[in-house]
Parts: C-alpha cells; sequence; structure tokens
C-alpha cells in the first residue's frame, strides 16, 4: 500500500489531470512565460539563462524518473548519455564549420533540427548497448557496471585530443533553427520552454500508459510480471533506452546554451546530480523532475555566489527534505495542500 505523501508511479498515473493539477500546471507555464520580461524588468537577465538551464535539467531529470521511477533502476551512468549528446552536437557543429565530414563520412551540419536528432540517436544507441549488459545483472552490480560504462565513456571522450581532450569542446555559435537568433538568451529560452513543454507533454502521456503500468509492475515483482507472460528485461531496457534519449536531448540542448561541450557533463558527479534532483523533486511523480531541478540550481546560483562550500547548504535542505517529507517536494506540496495537487 502506498500514502498520500508518497505514491507510487501507477497511483501518480491513476490520479488523472484533477483540477488542482491543471491549475498548477497552467499558473507554472504563466510564470515561465512571464520569466524573461520579468528578468528584464528588474535587470537580472542572467536568470533567463539560469531559467534555461533550470528547464534543460528537467528534461534529463525526466528521463531519468523512466528508468529509475518506473523500471527501478538506479543508474549512475545518465551523465554518459547527457555528455555524448552534447559532445555529437558540438562535434558536428565544429565539423561544419572545419568544411570535413565527421568520421570521415557523416557531413557536419549547424541544423539545431539535426543536431539534437543526432544526440538523440547516439545517446539511444549508447543506450541500447549499456543497458543490454547491465540488465544482465541486478541491484548494487547494476548501479556499479552503469557508473564503470559511464566513467568509460567519460575518459574514452577526454582522450579525443581532435576534440579538446580534458579542455572539453567550444562551438562557434548555437546552432541554426529556422533563421532564430540563438545567441539570444531569450530566444533560446523560449525554444527550451517549448521543447521542455512538448517533453513533459510526453512524459505525461508515458505515465498514462500501459507500458508504464507493466514497467512499474515490473519493478514491483519481475517474477509476478513473468508469470503473466511478460518479459521484465525487455520492458526495462525499453525504458533504459527511451531515458538515454531523453537524456541525450537535454544535453545536446546544454551544448548550444553553453556553446561548450564539457567534459563534466561526463562525468559520474553530473548522474549523482540529477538522481538527487529526482529524489529531492520525488521520484515516479510528474512535477516532481521540474521541483527538484528548480531547487538545486537555484540554490547553487544563490549560495555559490556567497559561498565555495554551497554543496554544505544543499546536503543540509536534502537532507531535511527525504527525512522529513518521504516522497520529496511534490509529496511536501500535496501535505501543504490536503492532497489536492
Amino acid at each position: 500500500m502506498t500514502d498520500l505523501a508518497h505514491p507510487s508511479p501507477a497511483d501518480e498515473a491513476r490520479q488523472g489531470l484533477r483540477l488542482p493539477t491543471v491549475v498548477f500546471g497552467a499558473v507554472l507555464l504563466a510564470g515561465l512565460i512571464a520569466l524573461p520580461f520579468a528578468a528584464d524588468a528588474v535587470g537580472m537577465n542572467s536568470l533567463i539563462s539560469l531559467g534555461s538551464r533550470v528547464l534543460i535539467y528537467a528534461i534529463a531529470v525526466a528521463s531519468l524518473n523512466i528508468a529509475l521511477g518506473f523500471g527501478g533502476l538506479v543508474s549512475f551512468g545518465h551523465a554518459a548519455f547527457f555528455g555524448i549528446g552534447a559532445y555529437v552536437v558540438a562535434m558536428l557543429s565544429n565539423h561544419a564549420d572545419w568544411g570535413t565530414p565527421f568520421l570521415g563520412f557523416i557531413p557536419g551540419t549547424n541544423s539545431l533540427i539535426l543536431c539534437l536528432l543526432a544526440a538523440m540517436l547516439s545517446a539511444g544507441v549508447a543506450a541500447a548497448i549499456i543497458g543490454a549488459l547491465s540488465l544482465r545483472t541486478g541491484g548494487i552490480q547494476f548501479i556499479m557496471i552503469t557508473l564503470a560504462f559511464g566513467q568509460m565513456v567519460y575518459f574514452f571522450f577526454t582522450s579525443l585530443s581532435a576534440y579538446g581532450g580534458d579542455d572539453g569542446l567550444m562551438m562557434s555559435g548555437a546552432n541554426a533553427f529556422f533563421g532564430l537568433n540563438l545567441r539570444n538568451r531569450t530566444n533560446f529560452y523560449y525554444l527550451c520552454l517549448t521543447i521542455s513543454v512538448a517533453g513533459f507533454w510526453l512524459y505525461w502521456m508515458f505515465m498514462r500508459s500501459s507500458f508504464a503500468a507493466v514497467l512499474d509492475g515490473v519493478r514491483q515483482s519481475p517474477d509476478r510480471m513473468a508469470a503473466l507472460g511478460l518479459a521484465p528485461t525487455r520492458h526495462r531496457l525499453v525504458a533504459f533506452i527511451l531515458s538515454g534519449i531523453g537524456t541525450g536531448l537535454a544535453g545536446g540542448l546544454l551544448a548550444n546554451l553553453l556553446r561548450f561541450a564539457s567534459p563534466d557533463t561526463l562525468n559520474w558527479n553530473t548522474s549523482g546530480l540529477l538522481m538527487i534532483m529526482l529524489i529531492l523533486g520525488g521520484v515516479g511523480t510528474l512535477w516532481g523532475p521540474f521541483l527538484g531541478a528548480l531547487v538545486i540550481l537555484v540554490l547553487e546560483d544563490v549560495f555559490g555566489a556567497w559561498t565555495e562550500n554551497w554543496p554544505l547548504v544543499l546536503g543540509i535542505v536534502l537532507l531535511l527534505v527525504v527525512l522529513n517529507t518521504h516522497g520529496g517536494l511534490v509529496a511536501l506540496i500535496r501535505r501543504l495542500t490536503g492532497g489536492r495537487l
């Protein structure tokens, strides 16, 4: 059984779009749309870039939630998909500038659509390979194998001296998107907002799907689902691939925001950060990925300007939320609103 403060993903999906949830989503969307205007009004344009980062990380955390919240797959290798998405975009953009084909036969491109599709495809292929091998195990072995694969990808990219090695790979500019100037932070923010809204709509549809219900059943009792004639490993692998594709999309957007593919996006610390965001926001919930990304990045931005020891503050906040809410920020909001959200 589950309680109000800590519903399972299946419970979350069955709740449907109730009026308070719709109102909360509408108010949140209105606030996000108004953010650039408010930032200009108060002379804090840096909030626009922060908003873009929040939206990008929310996509990555929601993607991780497909594997962790529904599939029960505790992956410490998702930084690999995040970094692959970033590096693929940067590599294709640089090859377009250099006038040379990538890998000798793939033409470079500055098209945002093509770059993001390539990022998603590459991350999906990597997730299929890593998932197929890692899912032969379970529990702590799965965690360690995904961590090992993630570090292998990290050291692979940092060894590519032609693409910057340990220094990362710069981009001459953001990708092209129908003549829109994506160097303009407001334009890029609204692009991220559009993609994230579409992504969260797909995420909600996934939560309502029969596949998600089966996946949740596999998470709770693989043997019972196998007895019903369903293949637990195959469902988990599909969830892992979908999770990798979404994370690769977020990585490609981050490369465009920073105009730089950083090796840090590949490191295991990034996998831990995505997991912390998810746990803080609420595993298996609709709003948890966004709330977790929002709180973590805002705390980093605010306390990082005061002290280099800001992770200590973050750790205290995380402990208080996890120990007292039993379900993250979403559970806390539900408790405060009497379960109406």
